[in-house]
């Protein structure tokens, strides 16, 4: 199979560089941001969280004016996405989304280029060297490929949201913004992570939808704990997730991503926990699914997402991240894992697994981590072996 995207590690790459050495001390290293691919069949929301554990959403700001002025070099398209945890937070958006527009923001005056001693990308992998051809596992022959109708409502619906953000694209690559807003679906994870009631967030969840769609900006929605809470404990009732779900699409959220907080979910629970969103008259193509992977369920709950129809997943390179109100989540499943797994299947990505791990490798080894990817570690030892 030939990957239409070669360019995308070196661009994260350099990206990474640069936040990184933003921060001369590497406790002090923080933001966030979030590359997401929208291929033909499958969308993948990569994670890249350089200090995952911390729970800081410090310099924000910078890393949103960053990436507006200095837009990747690729003939394709990146949705970066901003977590708003307030009203407060979609105005400093969207302060520096007009700014930037206006051309008041220059990107020479970030904090995050003004660094003399900046980090070495890593090494190419072997594969740049010579010609490989790929291994099986990247066919593209799809046997579970969806109907022409459903590809096409989905790739209309891509471009729309694409075009909804059109006003702040930088072009030429046109690269969309988009906001996350999060809520939870246990009384008790929610009063710890955002200190208010289920109610109550959804109420600030609905201004902040309704401000953001009057600048056209896309709004991606979170639902923590949707198959395990570390407070009220496993059984959280598939209805409430359900409930919530659909009160923040009714609110005009774009796409609701139901997340697996704790990695307790299983494959049956994760089988029920879709049936009910489909009963509430959820539609897949409305939502996204995020499995941690504490307890090694991930890509085995992707699987029962993609055999339900669900066509976007949360994934982090190298299974970086956590939740410091989980005690022992780890990260989301691993983006090599599940894009090797993907491609053993016969779907498409469009996202090259080898250059993917080879970014996991690095961006764990600069963070002083563990790489947690079991499918990345074995394509680099296989690619270093020749």
């Amino acid at each position: 199979m030939h990957f239409e995207r070669p360019s995308i590690a070196s661009c994260v790459r350099q990206d990474i560089d640069r936040l990184l050495a933003a921060r001369s001390d590497p406790q002090e290293r923080s933001g966030s941001w979030r590359q997401v691919y929208y291929p033909s069949d499958l969308s993948l929301y990569s994670v890249l969280t350089p200090d995952a554990f911390s729970g800081q959403m410090a310099n924000s700001a910078d890393v949103l004016n960053h990436l507006l002025g200095h837009p990747p070099n690729v003939s394709h398209s990146i949705a970066y996405n901003y977590l708003v945890p307030n009203l407060k937070g979609l105005h400093n958006f969207l302060n520096v989304l007009n700014d930037h527009k206006s051309g008041e923001l220059e990107p020479e005056a970030s904090s995050l280029t003004q660094t003399s001693d900046p980090l070495p990308t890593p090494p190419p992998s072997p594969k740049e060297q010579e010609e490989v051809e790929p291994a099986p596992i990247t066919s593209t022959e799809d046997p579970n490929e969806m109907s022409s109708s459903q590809t096409s409502e989905m790739n209309n619906g891509q471009t729309q949201s694409s075009q909804a953000s059109s006003s702040f694209s930088s072009p030429p690559t046109n690269n969309a913004i988009e906001i996350s807003i999060f809520t939870a679906a246990t009384e008790a994870f929610s009063q710890t992570n955002t200190n208010c009631s289920i109610k109550e967030s959804l109420e600030r969840c609905k201004l902040i939808v309704s401000l953001a769609k009057n600048e056209n900006v896309r709004v991606r929605g979170y639902v923590s704990v949707a198959l395990g809470c570390p407070y009220e404990g496993p059984d959280v009732p598939p209805s409430k997730v359900a409930e919530i779900t659909a009160s923040l699409l009714e609110m005009g959220v774009d796409e609701v991503s139901v997340a697996d907080t704790t990695g307790m979910g299983t494959a049956p629970r994760t089988r029920n926990l879709l049936k009910t969103l489909e009963k509430a008259g959820v539609a897949n193509q409305d939502l996204a699914l995020h499995f941690h992977d504490t307890y090694g369920q991930a890509l085995v709950n992707a699987m029962v997402g993609l055999e339900h129809g669900v066509r976007t997943f949360d994934s982090s390179v190298g299974g970086l991240g956590g939740c410091p109100y989980s005690k022992g989540a780890t990260g989301n499943v691993a983006t090599e894992d599940l894009v090797y797994c993907l491609h053993s299947l016969g779907a498409t990505t469009q996202v090259d697994v080898e250059k993917m791990a080879e970014i996991g490798s690095w961006i764990s080894e600069r963070l002083g981590r563990r790489n947690d990817s079991r499918a990345g570690k074995a394509l680099l030892a296989r690619l270093s072996s020749g």
